[in-house]
């Protein structure tokens, strides 16, 4: 199976702002200039998942309007970016140091911000991908986030099925995922 993973254009909030979980928008052109790189790439007929926040399904519906073939894209607030709770809307630098030494020191199951654990993101995201294990399509595409992104990597490096995985500690977490606007295209 091929997964196209499409990552939201940039928002439009200050640099610096820790987001995820909030639906914070994603700037027009941006997400236009985005669907259109997307357009040539995925294929003929490919269904489309988008995660429930705005900024991921305006590009997965500008997608769709360059691309009909795809179809309407399906809503699945599994492919939703990591909840940082307390976290989420203030400046990574006034977050307490404290805070990231916890979330370090229990990287799978410490709720940075209250909210989510690593490995909550990491379990819903395996669901989804179980999912797509069972179904009849060859290649999807999913319109999400860094952090989901991050995780389906993770999963598919650890290559142990059924899905999910247990993660031990941040060394094992992706260290890249694709710039706003980018994708990247896994086989597994």
């Amino acid at each position: 199976m091929k997964l196209w993973l499409l990552r939201h254009a940039q928002v439009d909030l200050a640099e610096g702002l820790c987001y995820g979980a909030s639906d914070v928008p994603a700037h027009a052109e941006l997400t236009q200039e985005a669907a259109q790189a997307a357009s040539v790439l995925v294929p003929v007929g490919a269904p489309v998942w988008v995660s429930a926040l705005g900024r991921a399904k305006a590009l997965a519906q500008v997608l769709q309007q360059l691309r009909p073939d795809l179809g309407a894209p399906i809503v699945d607030a599994r492919l939703n970016e990591m909840d940082f709770g307390l976290w989420e809307l203030k400046p990574w630098d006034a977050i307490p140091r404290s805070a990231y030494d916890d979330w370090m020191a229990d990287f799978a199951h410490h709720r940075f911000g209250g909210a989510e654990s690593t490995q909550q993101v990491i379990n819903r995201v395996a669901d989804a991908l179980n999912d797509l294990r069972v179904s009849p399509y060859s290649e999807v595409v999913w319109v999400t986030h860094a952090g989901v992104i991050r995780a389906v990597k993770f999963l598919v490096d650890q290559g142990a099925l059924p899905l999910p995985v247990v993660i031990h500690s941040v060394d094992q977490w992706p260290r890249d995922a694709p710039v706003p606007g980018g994708h990247l295209c896994i086989e597994w």
